[in-house]
């Protein structure tokens, strides 16, 4: 009798089975008779756990079967180690069971493509998320009348899952494009989504951007950025979109409308306010596309502060009769201001001329006034004087 040992001293069987959640299996422990142990000595555990005797059927003296009812999802991508022990606790043999789903059809298939340079697709899993086995996703895309199908190749593998197309793009043709996922229970196809690249093309967020104040107009702030560079030679009429903030908030007010222009006027802020802004771009209609296009990241965020209120700044010392013949004036200005600011407020250059027109206006006006009273307040004085050096004579 040969003295080497045998070449396994035990066996699993199936080993590293791939099954649906909800099966049911039926593994034996299979061990050499040269290694002397008897099979009902044995027992299983399933990830460290020991499975219960009352699982176990001795088929013979060498061969112990457990049989698991209703298995659940894979705990871990790896798969479950269903693992056959000897009395003393000592492995004898392992095998890995992989349960999950065939996969469903891939949904929310997207694509777009920065600066025309490439074209990245994204999508998601179908059904209620993961097969919980692992699973291959390819995403599969070709010119729509002659071309060849090709397969993308620089993937994430992590979701959300998406890859990009890097080379040999054709602008102007229309591409096919979905996604194929499989694994070892099935297979399914995503819908096919037909586009053209100058469909989806989208920017890199503008660059350049600066916030200054506006003289020292307290509640605006201008805003300065350029148009993407990495489609200077392209036909296109961009769009931008400006947000802000307070310093001390999370909600952005964000400006729709400010076309295609690359500066644009905040008015009605807050005097003496660290104000954050960020802006977008959308290239519409690259040579002549008529889709929508797509929004940029927004840009950095930028930082400046308004001037503070020369109301809020002065420690004013009025006499009460100052304050009462003022106080119809600050009541239509009030009135006014709050007109104007209203139908000034955004990025139109009429209403922002209007707007500083008035505001230059009020300032004169406001000088003239004080000229007036201060003069009037010193012919009274003079007045004063020389009614007392009468007196005094």
């Amino acid at each position: 009798m040969s003295s080497h040992p045998p070449p396994d001293v035990a066996i699993i069987y199936p080993q590293d089975p791939v099954l649906r959640i909800g099966s049911n299996l039926t593994a034996s422990c299979w061990v050499h008779p040269e290694l002397g142990v008897h099979a009902s000595s044995l027992f299983w555990t399933l990830n460290g756990q020991q499975l219960p005797s009352s699982f176990y059927r001795v088929l013979s003296p060498t061969n112990l079967s457990v049989t698991l009812a209703g298995l659940n999802a894979s705990k871990q991508t790896s798969g479950d180690n269903l693992v056959c022990h000897n009395h003393k606790g000592h492995i004898l043999a392992g095998s890995c069971l992989y349960v999950g789903m065939p996969p469903v059809k891939p949904v929310n298939l997207t694509c777009w493509s920065r600066n025309t340079k490439d074209l990245t697709c994204s999508w998601a899993p179908g059904g209620k998320g993961e097969t919980n086995i692992s699973t291959q996703y390819k995403l599969k895309y070709k010119l729509r009348w002659y071309g060849t199908e090709k397969e993308c190749a620089d993937y994430t593998h992590t979701q959300p899952y998406s890859c990009s197309i890097t080379q040999d793009l054709h602008l102007f043709t229309p591409y096919e494009i979905w996604v194929e996922a499989s694994n070892q229970l099935g297979w399914a196809t995503s819908d096919v989504i037909t586009l053209d690249i100058l469909d989806v093309v989208t920017t890199d967020p503008p660059s350049g951007v600066t916030v200054s104040r506006v003289g020292q107009l307290e509640d605006q702030l201008s805003v300065r950025w350029e148009a993407p560079p990495a489609l200077k030679d392209f036909l296109f009429q961009a769009k931008y979109q400006i947000r802000y903030r307070l310093e001390d908030s999370q909600d952005w007010k964000v400006m729709e409308d400010v076309g295609n222009q690359t500066s644009c006027r905040l008015a009605g802020l807050r005097p003496g306010t660290v104000y954050f802004v960020q802006v977008r771009c959308n290239p519409v209609g690259i040579y002549g596309s008529r889709k929508a296009g797509i929004w940029s990241e927004w840009s950095h965020p930028t930082a400046a502060s308004t001037p503070h209120s020369e109301r809020m700044m002065s420690g004013s010392c009025d006499s009460k009769s100052s304050g009462d013949s003022n106080s119809t004036l600050r009541r239509e200005l009030k009135q006014f201001f709050g007109w104007v600011r209203k139908h000034a407020y955004g990025c139109s250059s009429m209403s922002m001329k209007l707007y500083d027109q008035w505001r230059v206006l009020m300032q004169k006006s406001h000088k003239v006034r004080n000229q007036v009273g201060n003069q009037s307040g010193r012919r009274t004085q003079s007045m004063q004087n020389r009614t007392k050096t009468i007196r005094e004579r």
